[in-house]
């Protein structure tokens, strides 16, 4: 369905994406994750067609992204990392002319009118008065109203509040349910494991590693911040066998990665005062995965 082969698009500035392969099978959602500069909008604009590649393809539904980036537009749902809309019309002129634009049929504006429902998008307001938020929705229901095979999304969430950014979530699940191919970028673990069957990684232009999203999660490493009653219960941490970094006396960060088995029977043999659970900064959690593997 969607295939790239030693992509590669460099800038004059020497930053792009450099011979990145990997595809995506037909009903299949890829998250492609990395920090913010990794390459991630480069290989999306080359898949769209806005950029022709250096070196390598890319393909989707058996169409150049480059020599048949006409034809490929509509197949596709698109969600761009930066939005840009005119500003002087309403958020119910710009769906009125996306939707001309692909026919008017009677899926996309039924699509339409659940889509402004479930993300509570008031349209008739000025798109130039819209919030970054209500700017992002009016960005997604275009992009989902067309009922496209394909939908390639950067950043989808970016600028929505949790309630919304899960709203979104279930949107993505409900298009997976009807066989869509997606494509998603994002430097949020969360969204990509909550949607994804694959991820892809990259950092400064190279493709890390592609896996099943199951085995990456049985890579991630959580953080646990634990305070405990005295030294004796110290002492029963530091011959646990956890990975500890001391804090203070009796406060210890603990780095736990794959099961978490070891350490809930260490805890329990504990009399623990404060306990908080976090997770490392995703671009740290890439390199311990990249570290280990």
């Amino acid at each position: 369905m969607l295939e790239v082969n030693e992509l590669t698009k460099i800038y004059r500035e020497g930053r792009g994406v450099k011979k990145l392969s990997f595809q995506v099978d037909v009903g299949t959602a890829f998250g492609f994750l990395g920090p913010n500069g990794a390459g991630k909008t480069t290989t999306i604009r080359v898949l769209m067609g806005f950029m022709q590649p250096n070196h390598g393809s890319a393909s989707i539904c058996g169409l150049d992204c480059w020599e048949d980036r006409t034809e490929l537009k509509r197949l596709i749902g698109y969600l761009p990392g930066e939005l840009h809309f005119m500003e002087q019309l309403t958020g119910e002129e710009f769906l009125d002319l996306i939707e001309g634009m692909h026919g008017e049929s009677r899926v996309i504006h039924k699509n339409r009118k659940t889509l402004l429902a479930s993300l509570d998008l008031y349209p008739r307001q000025l798109i130039r008065k819209m919030s970054k938020g209500m700017k992002q929705k009016l960005g997604i229901i275009a992009a989902l109203m067309l009922d496209s095979p394909v939908l390639i999304l950067d950043e989808p969430t970016s600028g929505l509040d949790p309630l919304m950014q899960k709203t979104f979530i279930e949107l993505i699940l409900e298009e997976k349910k009807k066989g869509k191919t997606i494509f998603m970028s994002s430097h949020q673990f969360s969204e990509i494991e909550r949607t994804c069957e694959q991820v892809g990684i990259i950092r400064e232009g190279e493709l890390l590693a592609v896996q099943d999203i199951t085995l990456l999660k049985q890579k991630e490493h959580q953080t646990f911040e634990v305070e405990v009653e005295g030294e004796e219960d110290a002492q029963i941490l530091r011959e646990s066998g956890l990975f500890l970094n001391p804090l203070e006396d009796f406060k210890f960060t603990i780095l736990v990665s794959g099961e978490q088995d070891e350490l809930w029977k260490t805890l329990a043999q504990v009399h623990i005062k404060r306990f908080k659970q976090g997770s490392l900064e995703l671009e740290e959690a890439f390199m311990q995965f990249y570290r280990s593997s």
